[in-house]
């Protein structure tokens, strides 16, 4: 069956081409397994939530009639300013207006924000942009620049909220501009396309626009809802469309809501973060937490930016997914949001994941994998400018939270975790406080951090190691727990290249070195990893070992090996002092320069004349096993990788170059 939506008919009809419904929500209401609902252009001021599911041989599809024409948003248009000092105007709503959830008296609040901030789900919006909300009425009367967004020029475009006599209150300044002749918004529902059920699977998005909802902080002990969202259920698609201006995050792939353990570490205190979060991960296990139920969703061809937290989150719900040729950028870049679950995409348990050829920058975090990336794969994306790029920002008041950022933070996991034919051009490409990686084929023009520190809880005194899980290979079931040991980390045939570093980012970085969470290293290369074992050495320790009874040793919390091969450095960068076959040119400056052409993002470089035609051909057999699951460096289904494709999908050969291009 098909269904014809258009918002602009004067009266709603039967959903037949002649006569379409009024809203997409009626269509929501009946669409069935095989049905399709098409949505002519116009503005769709409503919370659209599906209440059929699909079926895997029959999906239910809402597709814009002309992409990116039918919008769904959260907001609705102001009209009614009234100016009430020299640019600052006021409007007044009932707060029946808003109905059970008013974005104006609901702050965003969660295990892992920061407290210090306050911030309301809702926002005001200025021709599609959202303003700066401040807490004081003086601060609308007299905005003043803020150096710690991104876009500190329009941080002078500030809203206030109140209550008076059961009313919601609004003043904005909105500078030289008369908002009864622009266009201004409030957002007024927390979400656009998303199923108030769980298991309302098998649903396609496709085309649309989607923007402007008051969503909620999402952490992994938490329910996480989006703007967009299968709300834990499996098989969704979500493609073509243009996704921004969510107040927290606007993909959800994340949790479902455990009424026992939902923000448990905010509103009863006395466990830990890390032990309420361990306790979500089993309750899900035991509540049908499994690949026939939970994940494998397709999130591809999107433009997702502008969000307060993140483009994509997820935690358990995620797994087995594919997240492919999305251009996500400008993620938190207001700032006016701060805590640990921040970034381009933000992924717990992301096992079986592929992330691949999507297109990260100007994130305060690129992509942050946050406990058991066991089988994820991140290939063939490029990253760039995720390291606060513009010099004005590297002020010490601006690393509370975030730190500096970079292309890619994983974060205590035990892999294995394949991290393959990238592009990564921030300042800091690698934040690594985390086992059983393995990097192959890369371009990394940024550090590496973090190495060999970042793993505790963070107790005054005490010992607080943190055990996180690993899983049965290629599924949900949980196998074992464990602290992070480091080292078990693979680095063949990438390519190192050490920029010209800004010298306030220098000057930024001589506070971490005695930092638990940063080590504010900016030298590229391997060189953090010196000192580390050999496999060789490693087994020696076990030679002659017989168990109980044994010599007292430390050999089962010593790092793990690491293995090197078929690397080249450039301008400076550093191979860690084991890697013997390391090619280290010395003679010559490369050059790599980003720029963007129309919509196109070249890269120019000189870096072809000086590799060498020297590396092997790598496989699944080269990486071994991730130590603590036992697990290859394999595809999803068991099948051996082998690295024979690069960054734009050409074939190598058996002997190729070192980085992400064939010659």
């Amino acid at each position: 069956m098909r269904y014809y939506v258009n918002c602009n008919v004067d009266v709603s009809g039967d959903g037949s081409q002649s006569a379409p419904f009024m809203t997409i929500s009626e269509a929501a209401e009946i669409a069935m397994p095989g049905d399709e609902v098409i949505v002519a252009d116009g503005i769709y001021r409503e919370h659209v939530n599906p209440k059929n599911a699909g079926r895997d041989y029959a999906r239910i599809t809402y597709r814009a009639q002309n992409k990116l024409k039918a919008i769904i948003t959260g907001a609705n248009r102001v009209n009614d300013w009234e100016e009430v000092e020299p640019h600052v105007w006021k409007t007044v709503f009932d707060n029946s207006y808003f109905g059970k959830y008013n974005p104006f008296t609901t702050l965003v609040s969660g295990d892992w924000f920061d407290a210090n901030f306050t911030a309301h789900t809702g926002d005001v919006f200025l021709n599609g942009k959202s303003m700066y909300e401040v807490t004081k009425y003086e601060d609308v009367v007299n905005p003043k620049e803020n150096l710690s967004s991104w876009d500190k020029d329009f941080t002078v475009y500030t809203w206030f909220t109140r209550q008076e006599d059961d009313k919601t209150v609004i003043f904005a300044n909105f500078q030289e501009i008369d908002p009864r002749y622009a266009v201004t918004e409030i957002t007024v529902r927390q979400n656009c396309f998303y199923p108030l059920k769980e298991g309302i699977g098998y649903i396609t998005l496709d085309g649309f626009t989607v923007c402007k909802a008051a969503t909620q902080w999402a952490p992994p002990t938490a329910y996480q809802d989006g703007m967009i969202g299968p709300h834990w259920s499996k098989g969704w698609i979500i493609e073509n469309c243009d996704i921004f201006e969510s107040k927290c995050s606007g993909i959800s792939l994340g949790k479902y809501l455990q009424r026992n353990n939902d923000n448990k570490w905010l509103n009863w205190k006395f466990k830990d973060g890390t032990q309420t979060e361990r306790d979500c991960i089993c309750q899900a296990q035991t509540e049908g937490w499994n690949k026939d139920r939970i994940g494998s969703h397709i999130i591809r061809n999107n433009n997702i930016h502008d969000c307060g937290q993140t483009g994509i989150v997820g935690h358990l719900g995620g797994v087995f997914s594919i997240i492919e040729n999305n251009h996500i950028h400008h993620i938190n870049n207001k700032q006016n949001l701060a805590g640990a679950e921040i970034g381009g995409i933000k992924m717990h348990a992301a096992i079986d994941v592929i992330i691949r050829k999507n297109h990260f920058h100007h994130c305060t975090r690129g992509l942050w994998l946050d406990w058991q990336a066991q089988g994820t794969r991140v290939t063939q994306n490029l990253f760039h400018d995720n390291a606060l790029p513009y010099d004005y920002l590297l002020r010490k008041e601006n690393l509370a939270n975030l730190g500096l950022g970079e292309d890619i933070f994983i974060e205590v996991s035990h892999g294995p975790t394949l991290i393959d034919n990238n592009i990564l051009l921030s300042d800091r490409a690698l934040k690594l406080p985390t086992q059983g990686v393995a990097f192959v084929h890369n371009l990394i023009a940024g550090s590496l951090t973090a190495v060999g520190r970042g793993v505790d809880n963070g107790a005054k005194t005490m010992k607080s190691p943190r055990y996180t899980p690993y899983h049965v290979s290629h599924r949900t079931e949980i196998a074992g727990f464990m602290t992070i040991l480091h080292g078990d980390m693979r680095f063949y045939n990438n390519v190192f290249v050490q920029r010209k570093i800004r010298e306030q980012m220098l000057e930024i970085c001589k506070g971490f070195e005695n930092d638990e969470w940063d080590d504010g290293n900016m030298v590229v290369g391997t060189i953090p990893y010196n000192d580390y074992q050999t496999e060789e050495e490693w087994k020696a320790m076990f030679d002659g070992y017989c168990g109980m009874g044994s010599e007292l040793s430390d050999r089962y919390y010593l790092p793990l090996p690491v293995w090197t091969g078929g690397n080249a450095y450039f301008n400076g960068a550093k191979p860690c002092d084991k890697e013997k076959d390391a090619f280290v040119d010395t003679e010559h400056d490369v050059k790599i320069n980003l720029h963007i052409d129309g919509d196109r993002w070249e890269i120019e470089s000189d870096l072809f004349d000086y590799l060498p035609k020297t590396c092997d051909l790598i496989s699944t057999k080269t990486l071994g096993m991730a130590f603590e699951p036992e697990q290859k460096y394999e595809n999803p289904d068991g099948s051996d990788i082998f690295f024979d494709v690069d960054f734009f999908g050409n074939r190598r050969e058996l002997k190729v170059i070192a980085g992400p291009f064939t010659d």
